[in-house]
């Protein structure tokens, strides 16, 4: 690891999010998720789970600003939720990188958006490309790179704004298994320190009890906690095998 990591700024603090008897759904008024009660704790990583269409990516857009909820209040540190701000950021499935820019400035962009001076940029651009291991790929374009390649540099853009939320919808989704596994590992060495606060959309199962601290099963909005998250041999134990078992049931 380059020695420039020793220069990343001391890590924020996550931000708790918290929802209270909220109705989640679309502009039309369309209620997808009713009753909704969820309290994310600061530095925590929730996954959340159910089948297609109970209204996962609703919430993290609800969470990150972007889609008002229909009723209830949605909070950042007990203050609503009115918009999308810079201490929020989403990641997306398909990595949304502007294909004319290279991946150096892909990173840069949110820095650029909130007017950080441009030497200060070029140094996180630098120091989050090295951490995703994509530090001899600045110059390139994005249809240049694989896709979990750029899925690297998606969430070196992401965090290189040091965000104290993270909201990711299905990040890895459209990966081979193989590749996904390496982002699964590379998030939770990249993460370690942080601060940040993470919610995780997947609709793998086996993802969510590897990366969960707790995992939220959607519509019901029961959570679960994970007995040994971010351990890769944890699913042989009995408690991880039964909760799988439960979370398979639900769904």
């Amino acid at each position: 690891m380059s020695s420039a990591l020793t220069r990343l700024a001391p890590a924020p603090t996550g931000a708790e999010l918290a929802l209270e008897d909220v109705r989640l759904g679309h502009a039309d008024g369309t209620t997808v998720l009713t009753a909704a009660e969820l309290r994310i704790a600061p530095g925590e990583l929730l996954a959340v789970v159910g089948p297609s269409g109970c209204g996962k990516s609703t919430l993290l857009r609800t969470l990150a600003g972007l889609l008002p909820a229909l009723g209830g209040r949605v909070t950042q540190d007990g203050e609503p939720i009115g918009g999308p701000a810079a201490d929020r950021a989403l990641v997306f499935q398909h990595d949304a990188l502007l294909p004319w820019r290279t991946v150096r400035a892909n990173v840069e962009l949110p820095l650029a958006i909130r007017r950080v001076p441009r030497a200060e940029r070029r140094r996180s651009a630098a120091e989050w490309l090295d951490r995703v291991g994509l530090a001899e790929h600045a110059r390139k374009l994005p249809h240049q790179l694989s896709g979990g390649q750029r899925q690297r540099v998606q969430l070196a853009r992401a965090l290189a704004g040091r965000p104290r939320a993270v909201l990711m919808d299905e990040p890895f989704g459209a990966l081979d298994a193989h590749t996904r596994a390496e982002m699964q590992d590379l998030l939770v060495d990249i993460l370690r320190g942080t601060g940040a606060t993470v919610v995780f959309v997947t609709h793998d199962v086996d993802e969510a009890l590897h990366l969960g601290d707790r995992v939220a099963l959607l519509p019901s909005g029961r959570v679960l906690d994970v007995p040994h998250p971010r351990q890769r041999d944890a699913r042989r134990e009995p408690a991880t095998a039964e909760l799988r078992r439960r979370i398979l049931a639900s769904l």
